[in-house]
């Protein structure tokens, strides 16, 4: 079997979920071929996308020569992906049932994060595979739903079986308003390089002549060589029907060409918010509501913070409830915000708990207003992640209720036969180091305070300190 590494958006790249991506974790996990999705935190969260390299240039090969072509093919030497013959190899009518579904088995015995009471073991796992593969599995129906009782019998919610179709969908998924997304390549030089993953047939980028394997290589005149999928994405963002240049290089070793895309954005703004009057008018409140976190969060909540702040606000309020949570890497981007360089956002654990991977703010705080943080029973996953990390920072003060505990990161794995598996691989831990998932958060207070120059964060922060030390 094929081990191919393949990274989402990281911070430390995602990522960066991630990224990560991303969340990406490579320092903590053994991660299995013909990764998808990094950092995935649920069926309602979810990092960045990227996807296993035998899906690249798919297409580039039909594509015409182009007037517009701004640079010939190279005369150097220049190799398609090594993928590409073994594509046709595996081809998913050559495919057996019985590999199928051992390649399901050797992703979990891989990856698997056990965050349930049952404490999973290898031996256990191992004489699953003896029992399942000791008779024959006559069609790939009968091998998915094999698949999809193997996984169910891990006692994990979150770790399932995605058919052909339910995989392509998720594949689609456009945070970048023109039709594509994004994944990060490590190139021949050590860095990484951009290449669509997704891409919505009849979109906006593929109906103006992008295709599924191309690489990116500058947006409106801006090299992306080097940057992140969520930066990247974030540079394509625009408004509605405005244009976006892309260059691109078709394939390997296709030509590369300029082409212009209208944006027709499919993502809402989740942002919310309006200058309050308390105490009598003494104080300016800026009140802002972030009802999840997708492609649009962070530029939008710049966009309010700013424009409260030149309103005279002098508080903040961030309301995060009922906020289900979204991309996780959009989340730690704006926890970043109010973060000073070098303090952690969050922890990532895998399934060896020796190796912890961190994930810090890497510049200056944008906003430093004194902030209170909204939390209910519905603040999940990212929200919780922003949360504990605003707080754990002495950067916030949290009221309400005690949040959901969600803190789980999945990852999505292409099967060789279209179909995938999204399954369990690691953790979110907060800046204290304590376990998000099943847990929540507790708030500092849970009504909202009858004067704001009451709260004292840093009062709050002395006194768990003295906790810690006690």
């Amino acid at each position: 079997m094929r081990v191919v590494l393949c990274n989402s958006a990281s911070p430390s790249p995602l990522t960066p979920i991630p990224k990560p991506h991303s969340y990406s974790f490579p320092a903590i996990l053994n991660w299995p071929h013909n990764t998808l999705v990094g950092a995935f935190t649920g069926a309602l969260s979810f990092s960045l996308l990227v996807s296993s390299t035998s899906s690249i240039a798919l297409d580039s090969s039909s594509l015409p020569p182009s007037p517009s072509t701004s640079h010939s093919p190279s005369t150097d030497y220049c190799r398609q992906d090594d993928d590409t013959e073994a594509r046709f190899e595996t081809a998913p009518e050559l495919v057996t049932n019985e590999a199928i579904v051992e390649e399901a088995w050797n992703i979990v015995n891989d990856s698997f994060l056990d965050s349930s009471s049952r404490r999973w073991s290898s031996d256990f796992w191992k004489q699953k595979k003896e029992d399942i593969l000791g008779t024959s599995i006559q069609t790939r129906s009968k091998a998915h739903d094999i698949i999809r009782r193997m996984l169910a019998s891990l006692g994990d919610p979150y770790t399932r079986f995605l058919s052909p179709d339910e995989f392509s969908k998720m594949a689609r998924y456009d945070m970048t308003g023109i039709g594509i997304n994004l994944r990060e390549v490590p190139d021949d030089n050590g860095g990484v390089k951009l290449k669509v993953l997704g891409l919505i047939l009849d979109g906006p980028a593929h109906a103006a002549g992008v295709r599924q394997g191309d690489e990116i290589l500058s947006v409106n005149g801006m090299d992306v060589r080097g940057k992140s999928a969520f930066e990247a994405s974030s540079l394509l963002q625009g408004p509605n029907e405005t244009f976006v240049t892309l260059e691109v290089k078709h394939g390997n070793c296709g030509p590369v060409q300029s082409i212009e895309v209208q944006r027709q954005l499919v993502a809402r703004t989740p942002v919310f918010y309006r200058l309050e009057k308390i105490e009598n008018g003494a104080a300016s409140v800026g009140y802002v509501r972030l009802k999840e976190f997708n492609a649009l969060a962070r530029k939008d909540l710049i966009i309010a913070m700013k424009k409260l702040q030149d309103m005279g606000a002098k508080f903040f309020v961030l309301d995060l409830r009922d906020n289900l949570g979204g991309l996780v890497q959009a989340g730690i981007e704006i926890a970043k915000l109010f973060l000073n360089e070098g303090e952690t956002v969050t922890y990532t654990v895998g399934r060896d708990h020796q190796y912890e991977k961190v994930i810090t703010a890497e510049a200056a705080p944008l906003i430093t207003a004194p902030l209170i943080v909204l939390v209910n029973n519905r603040t999940a996953s990212a929200s919780e992640i922003v949360a504990t990390a605003l707080h754990d920072n002495c950067r916030a003060v949290l009221v309400g209720q005690r949040t959901f505990g969600k803190g789980l990161i999945q990852s999505v794995f292409e099967l060789h036969d279209g179909s995938g598996v999204v399954v369990t691989i690691g953790k979110y831990v907060t800046p204290h180091h304590m376990d998000i998932n099943k847990n929540g958060i507790e708030p500092d207070f849970r009504e909202f305070p009858v004067k704001l120059h009451n709260i004292s964060h840093g009062a709050i922060c002395y006194d768990m300190d003295r906790e810690h030390r006690s």
